[in-house]
């Protein structure tokens, strides 16, 4: 059965778009962390893209699973005190 539906992935896109837009660094440069916190926005911002990616080729599935993985990193930033929001 497929549950996930077009609707579904386009919330889940603008869920994860607005997270990205609205994070900022709670540290500086000059932080222990600071390289941590790049990474861990890159790489959110990658699986972003490549969630982009799979919905061009019409893979919902991919697609779905790279947000989950963007919004965990940006959540996973959040709750060690990489990211707040703007």
């Amino acid at each position: 059965m497929n549950t996930l539906t077009d609707e579904r992935l386009e919330r889940e896109f603008k869920v994860t778009k607005e997270l990205l837009d609205s994070i900022k660094l709670k540290v500086d440069e000059n932080h222990e962390h600071y390289k941590a916190a790049l990474k861990f926005l890159d790489t959110a911002k990658r699986y972003y893209e490549d969630a982009n990616h799979f919905k061009e080729k019409n893979d919902k599935a991919s697609a779905f699973g790279a947000l989950n993985y963007a919004f965990g990193w940006l959540d996973a930033g959040k709750e060690i005190g990489l990211f707040g929001e703007k």
